[in-house]
């Protein structure tokens, strides 16, 4: 005698199920990772699935007297919690569960079939141009499945649809192999749509046999993840972006066509009152200002596909190097020595930027000169971490970020509690620079160039900690008036500073501390002075590494390079790049700066230099 009842199916028993079916999804991460080669041959859909489901694992632990305040909740929360395609594909189609379901307080397979129905039809809407041979083609296979038992057949009971539908599953999972020209020459299923039969395996062997799956705990390291099967090409935009638009009735028919010619791979999942927009660009500033125009648009993320295709084919590194953008690297090193960049936002008022990604530092200076808005600057979200440390873990033994310094940011704790939450094979490790700008950017460069050397993590953590101490910044402000509208300098301080011809230097410190360090007196010779200063406070005897940023003032970043050659005895090498927001927020425009680090003899450097 049956103890469940197999032809009504409620919230409890429903997010029982859906949570096996999650955990059996992020358990099998690292494959649907190893088999990623469609849309792009980014090696991510295992950490996009996991990151989505595991979004909205907090749902299904609350109780739901229905399946509609369920469904609802969870739509809603997968709708925000959407990473890549093949998730902001799940979430619509679990947008559509919800809506078929409304206010129903049970499944019959009837009801249960009609949902999914709905559900493909919502997941087919949202993707701009449908392919089979793609996770749509199983949810249509499912859907299919079930209709055809529980509507055409009338078959009332769950313990027999589920076991032939997920039958029938599997075989529509194994046609994806032919159907797509990629996943043939790769030899492989295509990855969303086996994250997909995962899921619905997970869910209905608990519903079936009651066979429960855990949460699993982070996998065991055996070897660095093998690169994607038969990945080699990148994609033809270079940004994965996303980003979700709030509004009271939004058109997303217009809003599809209008993205449809900024890139590809457009999912645009939600409904007319929030909307997940999913598309690959070159320019995702634009996304985001077209996205504005249809609503409040939050939740801004843009992942460089190219970097991350590039780091998942590199077996030469035994770790990779991340920091954030406070950190100020010349493009040459960041694509040398393929560091990964977690952004900063920038907001002007009510607008938002995403730091060196939809604003350059050129822009920004510009903006701030412009706009009566003071900017203000705030650290990555861990969630922003999390995903890029997920993606790098997969791939490397270990990762290494090298963060700004905990004394003036939330950014080193904000890395660290992301770290704390990975689930995947690498070991994820925060260092704190102690420093910003080119001060931290040169010890990211360093310790990028250690594994560009052949050096283990262990190694590049000592050269870290030796060169710490070491590595100083010190910036020049020229104009007060910007430290003055952030609120960083009280109102009285500059016309004071103006009559006594003071230019304040900002400096970082040994305890990691980021404030005023300094002054010039007077203004001739301001460059030639500055120099000198630099110079007397840093802790540099020997060879040494200088870098130079400026906010838009090129011809003093030269002068300065030129004063520092007459000044120093030995330069190894010495860097000029744009100054970024971190420390440019309080100085404005005309900010020069400038770190110094002893040089450190790596195998990468010495033939560089």
């Amino acid at each position: 005698m049956d103890t469940v009842d197999h032809r009504h199916l409620g919230s409890d028993r429903l997010a029982a199920a859906l949570k096996s079916g999650f955990h059996r999804v992020i358990e099998e991460q690292d494959e649907l990772n190893r088999i990623n080669v469609f849309p792009v041959p980014d090696s991510d859909t295992g950490t996009n699935l996991s990151l989505t489901l595991g979004s909205a694992l907090g749902v299904l632990d609350r109780e739901f007297k229905h399946l509609g305040s369920l469904l609802a909740a969870l739509a809603d929360a997968l709708l925000d919690g959407a990473r890549g395609n093949s998730g902001a594909i799940m979430a619509q189609f679990f947008q559509g569960v919800s809506d078929a379901t409304g206010d129903l307080s049970r499944y019959t397979t009837h009801t249960f079939g009609k949902a999914i129905e709905q559900g493909s039809e919502y997941a087919h809407d949202a993707i701009a141009e449908p392919r089979e041979g793609t996770i749509l083609s199983v949810i249509t296979a499912f859907a299919s499945a079930i209709r055809q038992q529980a509507v055409d057949q009338k078959e009332e009971r769950f313990d027999v649809v589920l076991p032939a539908a997920v039958d029938r599953l599997r075989q529509a999972l194994a046609d994806t192999t032919g159907q797509l020209e990629v996943l043939r020459r790769a030899g492989v299923v295509d990855a969303g749509a086996k994250g997909f039969v995962t899921l619905v395996e997970g869910a209905m062997h608990f519903l079936v046999d009651n066979r429960v799956t855990p949460r699993p705990a982070v996998a065991a390291l055996e070897d660095v993840v093998a690169v994607a099967a038969g990945a080699d090409e990148e994609s033809e935009f270079r940004f994965c972006t996303e980003c979700i638009v709030t509004g009271a009735d939004i058109d997303r028919r217009k809003l599809r066509e209008d993205l449809g010619e900024l890139g590809d791979s457009l999912v645009l999942a939600g409904t007319k009152r929030k909307a997940k927009i999913h598309i690959h660009v070159d320019e995702p500033e634009q996304v985001f200002e077209l996205a504005g125009r249809y609503g409040t648009v939050s939740a801004e993320k843009a992942d460089d596909m190219h970097r991350q295709t590039h780091s998942s084919h590199d077996a030469r590194r035994k770790f990779a190097v991340i920091t954030d953008s406070a950190a100020d690297i010349p493009d040459e090193d960041m694509e040398r020595l393929d560091i990964h960049m977690v952004p900063c936002r920038i907001h002007f008022g009510d607008r938002s930027f995403i730091d060196k990604v939809s604003i350059t530092n050129e822009e920004f200076f510009a903006e701030v000169e412009r706009n009566p808005d003071h900017p203000k600057t705030s650290q990555p979200a861990p969630g922003d971490f999390r995903r890029q440390f997920q993606f790098l873990a997969t791939h490397y033994a270990d990762v290494l970020s090298v963060s700004l310094s905990a004394k003036p940011s939330g950014t080193w704790q904000a890395a660290v509690s992301a770290a704390e939450r990975v689930n995947a094979p690498g070991r994820v490790h925060i260092v704190d620079s102690m420093n910003a700008s080119t001060g931290q950017g040169m010890l990211a460069v360093l310790a990028a160039e250690c594994a560009e050397a052949g050096l283990s993590l262990e190694e590049a953590r000592s050269v870290l900690d030796t060169q710490i101490p070491r590595t100083r910044t010190f910036a020049l402000v020229k104009d007060l008036n910007f430290a003055v509208r952030g609120g960083r300098v009280p109102g009285y301080v500059k016309p004071v500073a103006d009559l006594l011809r003071i230019t304040p230097i900002i400096r970082t410190f040994p305890d990691g501390r980021v404030t005023n360090g300094g002054f010039l007196f007077g203004r001739r010779r301001r460059i030639n002075r500055f120099a000198r200063f630099v110079v007397d406070k840093s802790v540099v005897e020997g060879p040494m590494c200088v870098s130079i940023a400026h906010a838009l003032c090129p011809e003093d970043a030269r002068e300065l390079a030129d004063q520092f050659q007459e000044e120093l005895p030995e330069i190894k090498r010495m860097t000029i790049t744009d100054l970024g927001s971190a420390l440019g927020v309080h100085g404005g425009p005309g900010t020069l700066l400038a770190a110094t680090m002893p040089w450190y003899p790596l195998a990468a450097s010495d033939q560089r230099d």
